[in-house]
């Protein structure tokens, strides 16, 4: 069994010094672009190789966090700050897009790639996807339960958990809500935490879509157990302080098996919703996972209390055991050779001994100035002595002699991969791609429609249809596909049993809106349609999707026609050009914040915030959608002037979709009565 990892978030470089003081075993940050948490200080170039070299001199290892979705426009700067990483030698890049995963091969192929959580990765499969396309780490969707992580354990990958911190309501990856309310966008690093704000179910006053945040601490040993590589820490928007206590709660807890209660008061008083949760591991989910910052969780974290947490990491940590030998002669220049089991140095002095008029250079001298090691990583396990009769030294040669061994330790301990990095120019300005023609597809619920469906090149419809009514639908004509559900949390089994059933009935089309659902539906030989939920904005992105062998995809919302336009590949195309779109999918209910029942909701929920608006909650089940209060629509007019082989329209809440009568003339009127929005396909997003 491995040695579980500590990994802490640093937003900046005291946060790096508070982790790795603390005892963390590696840390996470982002540079100044493409990082998820955009609002965190960040670390420049030079910045980051400062960084990485500290961590490295004390054995802690560094990721860099890439891990925001890329447009077309932005690739020469990704394609720099993959570099800067590499130069810096970062000891791996944690990305969510495919696109960035692919041009970080092609620049630097000997650094590691970690999957982020936003890359929604909630099932085995997912976890398999990738160990096979060449990622080292997977980071685990934060709503998996033990059972599910368990069975993840079972690929050859590692695993990393997220074990402390603040939980999102929806699942990483597939939330717009910030995007949607006020184009800034939590998948672009930029969110508002509009989750935080009122939200109501039946009664006003609710926070319908805040958790408490979440602590696995108490769990380490059992996460370790079965299989976990990484104890993630999140955090990097949050004070040193508050690295500092989750750290040392994550040794305490691994070292000794429990926490200090000083330490606990540490940690639930630096930052605090009401208490903290493992609701989700334990499959607990319901309304005590729900929680607020309230009054005295604020004043919790008071200046004596944070002072104390600063004393505790105000000194360098001297963890790094070195083996010494010192060695002088008359009329030479000292020598002093220093090993820390690896990397050995030697440094000579500029200096040589001379015979001693008073006192002689002793032995107990000699070790008492070279262990000055204080300010540094080090630490003398070993020092040996060989010196001559009666020799006399400056004790300003001795610890300019230390100073200069252990700087060339640092300089050997600092550069640990020394990657080859492609600088070649790369052309970015790709071809736009053109559609020969578009066609209409559709997404429903149920499988009553009306004739005007068979109009659609497909219409997809749930896996846990029945049967009977999917197998009508495809003897009457209906261009049939199935939609994997998008959140597949502990029921891979059954969809795999599913879509099994549905294939052998003739279904042969999947919409899959994760890797997982993919890697399900290709082994079982369906036509992949990639959905919006695998977020893909780039060209970059839509050669992956070729490469892996999807047939076309559904581009995500968050682009502008504009840039929809200047997208390359030959991979087909489309758009969601109506529909009430997702904008949180959550494996905790909105409605179990005020203890409403499945039994009693019927999966009829709305959601109401504070300005009125209300929002439709639509359950399968497992997870919940949160849908916009308006629904997108994009004209023809519009349409005409996007280059893309469909349009998809969305069906989710409507009670008509079975009366429609010809999918070709679907318009506003008299269909669409309420107001509609153009989402961002025209504002874009930060």
């Amino acid at each position: 069994m491995s040695r579980l990892e500590i990994l802490a978030p640093a937003g900046g470089f005291d946060s790096v010094t508070a982790a790795v003081r603390s005892g963390a075993d590696a840390v996470y940050l982002g540079e100044t672009s493409f990082s998820a948490r955009a609002n965190a200080q960040n670390f420049s170039a030079e910045e980051l190789k400062k960084a990485v070299a500290y961590c490295h001199i004390h054995g802690v290892k560094v990721y860099v966090t890439l891990n925001t979705i890329v447009f077309d426009e932005e690739f020469k700067a990704l394609r720099e700050a993959i570099i800067t990483a590499a130069e810096a030698d970062a000891d791996a890049l944690i990305v969510q897009n495919q696109g960035v995963a692919r041009l970080a091969r092609q620049i630097a192929p000997g650094l590691a790639l970690h999957a982020s959580t936003q890359m929604s990765v909630h099932t085995a499969d997912g976890v398999r996807a990738l160990y096979e396309e060449g990622f080292k780490r997977v980071v685990l969707a934060r709503e998996m339960s033990r059972e599910e992580i368990i069975e993840a354990a079972k690929v050859p990958i590692e695993l990393e958990v997220f074990v402390h911190g603040a939980l999102c309501m929806s699942v990483s990856g597939q939330c717009w809500f910030s995007a949607m309310l006020g184009s800034r966008s939590g998948n672009r690093g930029a969110c508002a935490q509009t989750c935080r704000l009122p939200f109501y179910i039946r009664q006003k006053g609710g926070c319908a879509l805040s958790l408490k945040d979440n602590s696995l601490i108490p769990l380490l040993r059992d996460l370790q157990e079965i299989g976990v590589t990484s104890a993630k820490i999140e955090g990097r928007m949050k004070r040193p302080e508050y690295v500092a206590a989750a750290v040392t709660a994550c040794r305490e807890q691994l070292d000794s098996g429990c926490i200090s209660d000083k330490t606990a008061a540490w940690l639930k008083g630096v930052f605090s919703r009401t208490g903290f949760t493992d609701g989700y591991y334990r499959g607990s989910t319901g309304k005590g996972m729900f929680g607020t910052r309230r009054k005295d969780d604020v004043l919790a974290a008071n200046p004596a209390l944070l002072a104390e947490i600063r004393q505790s990491y105000k000194d360098e940590k001297q963890h790094i055991a070195l083996t010494g030998h010192f060695s002088a002669e008359l009329s030479k220049p000292p020598t002093l050779t220093v090993s820390d089991g690896v990397n050995e140095v030697s440094a000579t002095a500029d200096v040589v001994c001379e015979q001693a008029l008073k006192t002689p250079l002793s032995e107990e001298k000699i070790r008492s100035q070279l262990g000055k090691t204080g300010g540094t990583a080090y630490c003398f396990e070993q020092l040996t002595v060989d010196i001559g009769d009666n020799l006399s030294l400056p004790i300003s040669a001795l610890n300019s002699l230390r100073r200069s061994a252990l700087e060339k330790t640092d300089r050997s301990r600092a550069l640990v991969h020394n990657y080859k990095i492609n600088r070649e120019k790369i052309d970015f300005d790709f071809a736009p791609y053109h559609a020969e023609k578009q066609t209409v597809r559709a997404r429903v619920t149920g499988t009553k429609l009306s004739p005007a469906f068979r109009g659609c090149e497909l219409v997809f419809v749930p896996p846990f249809a029945d049967t009977r009514e999917i197998d009508r639908l495809l003897r009457e004509g209906y261009p049939v596909g199935v939609e994997i559900p998008r959140g597949m949390f502990g029921r891979e089994k059954q969809i795999h049993r599913q879509l099994e059933r549905v294939r052998e009935i003739g279904v042969s089309h999947a919409l899959c809106h994760n890797i997982g659902a993919l890697y399900a539906a290709k082994s079982l030989g369906f036509v992949l349609h990639g959905g919006f939920g695998l977020n893909l904005v780039n060209t970059y992105d839509l050669l992956w999707a070729h490469e892996y062998g999807l047939a076309d995809v559904e581009l995500s919302f968050e682009l502008t026609l504009k840039q929809i336009n200047r997208l390359g590949g030959d991979i087909e195309r489309g758009v969601i050009s109506y529909g009430y779109l997702p904008l949180m999918l959550c494996r905790n209910c909105p409605a179990k914040s005020e203890g409403i029942s499945c039994k009693s909701c019927k999966n009829q929920s709305i959601m109401t915030d504070r300005k009125g608006k209300r929002f439709f909650l639509r359950c399968d089940g497992i997870c919940t959608e949160v849908l916009n209060c308006v629904p997108l629509f994009l004209g023809r007019a519009e349409l005409s002037t996007v280059s893309t082989s469909f349009q998809t329209l969305r069906f989710s809440v409507e009670n008509y979709v079975e009366t429609v009568e010809n999918i070709a003339d679907f318009t506003a009127n008299p269909m669409l009565k309420d107001k509609t929005t153009r989402g961002l396909y025209k504002r874009g997003v930060e």
